[in-house]
């Protein structure tokens, strides 16, 4: 059984759970669910990102100390985690132990090559991001992720590590390994940023500025970077560096991340890697971001989607439906709650749903005992093509295209009258239409794992279940 390791980025919790984050969650959820039902062991890697300057200030501005503000807030993800059924192995958080240890242990790697050092500090910098940025990365002066943010001049004395050392051995890698960022589009802007010359960044701050982080091994009057520490969870949270055993078994890793994430993900991170010694990751999905009305979500919009409202109004499988059928996972998507509604009424409680009630309704009126010999083969090529580019919206397509199959067949070649003239003929016909709504099901299990094993269970014990989706 071959292993698979899968991971998200992890959610800086200095703010309540999104629908971005709930979009990456699922996406990484629905390919792990998939492989695992191929017969593949999976680990899947959530959590929670802790230190840094912007949770030392929102736990100031709520009267809390650090890591009770901390706490609260990774069991608020965990929570949305659970809400969406997410089927994550892992939850880590940088505040964990062994975290920091491993943290401290690859920063100590990264300097006995050579990759990090002291130098004189003044940049331009976006508290948003925590990140440092370049005049080319500014519109206007301000960072177009965080617009209505100061960008900050800081100056001191920090350590650096080493980023341009690794440009040709980064530009080699996107040049010999087609499959190693996705999509496309994704891999000319790295190639871009790369070859326009790396630049070493920023890797620490000094702790009479900010004492929330990692202490820097052997200089107590700093503390990790905060992009540097969190991004050492990937290795983390399977073991490294004590357990090479299961270290080795599930490197190296899946990763989901949206393309705010970008730089930080498949090149800091890699050249981080190639410093401790460590193999590059396997593969990195970089997936858009969701606007509502054609405009980025926000509360002076009053235009924000909460994941959590829609799980109360639709249900969960109704929200990972969503998510991944009318979301393009290769670019930017808008979502409004019309929209939300429109797609539930015409798909789900229109579409799935009727065919469910149909067709068992067929079975339990007409047959005297369960279907037998119900498929669960494997998946078809089609269906893996489009999930092995992350093209969750296709694979679900095609699903739908068999749930409208089974409607026009029931409509066309109308069992409920042939079951009355001709019973033996009649029952054939309902019996192939259940065979076919249980490998629908089977189909729909990675994405709406709920659904599916309710269909599952309405055709072994042969009734029709409650409505899956009621009118809303």
């Amino acid at each position: 059984m071959s292993a698979r390791y899968i991971t998200t980025t992890l959610p800086y919790v200095n703010a309540d759970p999104h629908l971005g984050h709930a979009l990456e969650f699922v996406e990484a959820d629905a390919f792990a669910r998939a492989l695992r039902l191929d017969g593949k062991e999976v680990f899947l890697n959530i959590g929670t990102d802790e230190h840094g300057a912007k949770i030392a200030q929102k736990a100031t501005e709520a009267g809390q100390d650090p890591q009770t503000y901390v706490d609260e807030y990774a069991a608020r993800f965990k929570v949305f985690a659970d809400t969406l059924n997410i089927s994550y192995d892992s939850f880590i958080r940088t505040t964990d132990p062994h975290h920091i240890a491993a943290a401290q242990e690859f920063w100590k790697r990264c300097n006995a090559a050579g990759d990090i050092y002291k130098a004189a500090y003044e940049v331009k910098y976006c508290i948003g991001c925590e990140l440092e940025k370049t005049d080319s990365e500014l519109v206007d002066g301000k960072c177009p992720l965080h617009p209505t943010l100061e960008i900050e001049i800081r100056r001191e004395e920090n350590y650096y590590f080493r980023f341009s050392r690794y440009q040709d051995a980064l530009l080699k890698q996107y040049a010999s390994h087609d499959d190693f960022l996705l999509p496309e589009e994704r891999v000319r802007e790295l190639v871009s940023f790369t070859s326009a010359g790396l630049k070493d960044f920023s890797i620490s701050r000094r702790t009479e500025k900010l004492s929330w982080g990692v202490p820097v091994p052997g200089d107590d009057e700093h503390v990790i970077y905060v992009w540097f520490d969190a991004l050492v969870n990937y290795v983390s949270a399977i073991g490294w560096p004590t357990n090479t055993s299961t270290f080795r078994k599930w490197w190296p890793v899946t990763q989901f991340a949206g393309k705010d994430n970008l730089r930080q993900q498949a090149a800091m991170w890699q050249a981080m890697l190639l410093s401790a010694g460590l193999p590059l990751s396997k593969q990195l999905f970089i997936h858009g971001f969701i606007t509502s009305g054609g405009q980025k979500m926000s509360k002076s919009l009053g235009n924000v989607i909460n994941p959590l409202d829609l799980v109360k109004k639709y249900g969960t499988d109704a929200v990972r439906y969503i998510l991944l059928r009318h979301v393009n996972p290769l670019e930017d998507s808008d979502l409004t709650h019309e929209a939300i509604h429109e797609h539930y009424t015409a798909h789900l409680t229109n579409g799935l749903g009727n065919l469910v009630a149909r067709v068992m309704k067929l079975a339990e009126t007409n047959l005297s005992e369960p279907v037998d010999h119900l498929e669960t083969t494997s998946f078809p090529q089609e269906y893996w093509d489009t999930l092995n580019a992350f093209e969750f919206n296709q694979t679900m397509d095609m699903v739908w295209r068999r749930i409208q199959a089974s409607d026009e067949r029931i409509t066309n070649e109308k069992p409920f009258v042939i079951v009355r003239a001709d019973a033996e003929k009649g029952r054939a016909l309902i019996s192939e239409l259940v065979r076919e709504l249980y490998m629908i099901a089977h189909l729909l299990n990675p994405f709406m794992p709920q659904t599916s094993e309710t269909i599952k269970k309405a055709v072994l014990e042969n009734k029709k279940p409650e409505n899956l989706f009621p009118r809303i």
